[in-house]
């Protein structure tokens, strides 16, 4: 018979320099939700991989002095890398610079296009480049992304747009007749509360102002916008609008899109409708949980809460790290993140817990069996006890993990090892050991306590592979009774195989040294940061004598009028009072400064620039003004106190 399909997705990454802890609890849940469907019996596709468009990439290409290419080229191997460390299991890595999605991609925008759901049109409004999203005035907050808080830009161009109004009661119908399509409840809700119901508008699906970006093939001035672009991830990796689409037509639709919370909106109203417009299926379910919090806020290098789970991998392996994000984090819920709580963590469950149960157990077979599981005699309630909650557990786990319940299912594996502890309390193997009348007893606590660690060993395989793996060589464990299939029956384990134990699991940790070792290696981390992200200083230009210098007319003024020029985004006109005369200037500073708050302001005006016209409008001299590296910042030149106006500066 023909295995089930599982399709299961994360978001395609954005390359940055440095990817932390948050952003690797998707792909770790994912993997693990991977891992156990191959468990169970299912034909898994998992896929991950890269969003590399978009005008933020092309940017800090062009200030490394590199290509985009090359630039993204250089991250995406570091992601792989951290994947591998993090033990991810993905079927399929996609990079939207493949050219296989860049040809289906184009195909998606040329359908679209020729069924009328794409238009031309001008967009104008407030554009967040780190986000590479548009925003309403209304949707700012105090001028700012209403996403990550940045400054956004006021945008003019030419642009196709994505009939989204178009698909919106269909979409509502879809999701009222799917309850399970947008989960947790609580963004289901958001959803239809603060999108769909107030009604949408349509997209802008394309730029003109960089190149960095997959070309519309019938306007090749236009690039095809970052969403259009990334969300079709998910089926072009599946060969979906190529010559081979076998994958597609085998695991599409996918059955979960696993997303944090700040892209829910993409994946549920976004994609959906671009689904629709195309007469595609749409996925069965999208999942957005919640972030992994640190000191009370969402991972981020301003802040210097960035946690690297390289680091937290060197010092404490990476099993620690998988079961810390998949057992502290209600699914769904924002998780809490420290150093303390995850030291802790380990030395409660993991080393006394897991780590105890298992040494423990290996070191009676060794002191009185020589090492060899031994058949014996089972006898009591307490051997019942075990026996029952071991078959009974991967049931629990199953239903759960299903339900995407992840820390849950791990809370009833750890019922489990609980339960298998507590029975080496109550049969007392040290006293039995005393009595050789009590030999077969004693074989057949050792017995169920291998039994049940077997049984613990396949449960917690898809969430800390590597455990698993260490566990089954100690044990000696064949492959033939690690499937899913054995894990439904007590006493698989064969007798007369020898044991051979090994290190310890997760040896016990002093909190308070390794706390500061945490600390320090951080302190130095954001040092480096400090050092590495400060601007660099624009270039001196070259030499001027003082005979130079002495050409420039510089004069303190004061802006006694100010006012937008209609049209011109980034341009103010100013009147300006250089010691009775009044003169007229136009300054890019539009962007920084309101026209109310330069009147009355004493500036600096180059006072001898030979006179331009700038969109239409004559300016007779140039205000100064210094600006950050970046950009992001300008302060005008000015005075140290009050001056007459036409005040020579020298």
């Amino acid at each position: 018979m023909e295995k089930k399909t599982y399709y299961i997705t994360t978001p395609i990454y954005y390359p940055s320099n440095k990817l932390h802890i948050g952003n690797a609890y998707t792909t770790v849940a994912a993997d693990a939700m991977a891992r156990f469907k191959r468990l169970t019996g299912y034909d898994v596709m998992f896929l991950t991989g890269t969003d590399e468009h978009g005008q933020k990439i092309e940017r800090i290409a062009k200030e490394k002095g590199t290509t985009p290419k090359a630039y993204v080229d250089e991250i995406v191997a570091g992601i792989k890398d951290l994947w591998k460390l993090l033990n991810i299991s993905y079927d399929r890595f996609i990079r939207t610079t493949d050219d296989y999605h860049e040809r289906a991609v184009q195909e998606i925008f040329k359908k679209l296009y020729e069924k009328g759901d794409i238009y031309k049109g001008h967009y104008e409004g407030w554009y967040c480049t780190p986000c590479e999203s548009f925003f309403t005035e209304t949707q700012l907050v105090d001028g700012k992304c209403p996403d990550c808080g940045r400054p956004v830009e006021l945008t003019k161009e030419e642009a196709y747009f994505f009939r989204m109004s178009k698909y919106q009661d269909r979409l509502l119908k879809h999701i009222e007749e799917h309850p399970d399509f947008i989960q947790p409840e609580s963004r289901k809700n958001e959803m239809i509360n603060n999108f769909l119901k107030p009604g949408l508008e349509d997209l802008c699906v394309s730029r003109t102002s960089f190149k960095w970006g997959i070309p519309v093939t019938f306007d090749e001035n236009h690039v095809i916008y970052v969403w259009v672009d990334a969300l079709s991830n998910y089926i072009t990796a599946l060969g979906y609008g190529s010559d081979d689409d076998t994958l597609y037509r085998k695991y599409w639709p996918a059955d979960v899109h696993l997303v944090g919370k700040d892209i829910i909106r993409f994946h549920t109203i976004i994609w959906p409708i671009m689904l629709m417009a195309l007469d595609l299926p749409l996925p069965k379910q999208v999942f957005g949980h919640g972030w992994l919090l640190v000191d009370g806020g969402k991972m981020s290098k301003s802040k210097g809460n960035v946690v690297d789970p390289v680091v937290l991998a060197d010092h404490f392996g990476v099993d620690a790290i998988r079961y810390y994000l998949l057992r502290e984090i209600p699914f769904g819920s924002d998780g809490l993140y420290n150093n303390e709580m995850f030291i802790k963590r380990i030395n409660s469950d993991l080393a006394n817990d897991l780590g105890n149960l298992v040494s423990r157990t290996l070191t009676m077979i060794e002191k009185y069996f020589g090492g060899v599981i031994t058949e014996g005699r089972f006898e009591g309630e307490f051997d019942e006890s075990l026996r029952k909650l071991a078959v009974e557990t991967h049931s629990k786990v199953e239903s759960l993990v299903d339900r995407l319940r992840i820390s849950d299912a791990m809370d009833e594996i750890w019922k489990l090892i609980s339960r298998a502890n507590k029975y080496i309390d109550e049969t007392m193997p040290w006293v039995l050991a005393k009595d050789e009348a009590q030999r077969d007893r004693l074989a057949g606590v050792l017995y169920n306590l291998t039994e049940a660690i077997r049984i613990v060993s396949i449960l917690i395989s898809s969430f800390m592979p590597d455990t698993s793996r260490k566990i089954n060589e100690q044990f000696n464990f064949d492959a033939d009774i690690l499937t899913w299939d054995s894990i439904k029956e007590f006493g698989k384990t064969k007798t007369g195989v020898k044991v051979q134990r090994g290190e310890l699991l997760f040896p016990r940790i002093d909190v308070e040294k390794k706390l500061a070792e945490l600390d320090k290696i951080r302190e130095e981390a954001m040092k480096q940061a400090q050092v590495a992200e400060k601007p660099k200083m624009e270039p001196i230009k070259e030499e001027i004598t003082i005979d130079d210098f002495s050409k420039i007319d510089l004069r303190v003024v004061k802006v006694v009028e100010c006012e937008r020029i209609k049209g011109a985004d980034k341009l103010l006109k100013l009147k300006v009072d250089l010691g009775g005369e009044i003169r007229q200037v136009v300054s890019g500073i539009a962007k920084h400064f309101t026209p109310e708050e330069l009147v009355g302001k004493q500036v600096i005006l180059v006072a001898n620039l030979k006179p331009v016209k700038l969109r239409g409008v004559d300016s007779y001299g140039m205000i100064l003004a210094a600006s950050t590296p970046n950009k992001e910042k300008l302060l005008l030149a000015t005075v140290d106190g009050e001056i007459e106006t036409g005040a020579q500066v020298k």
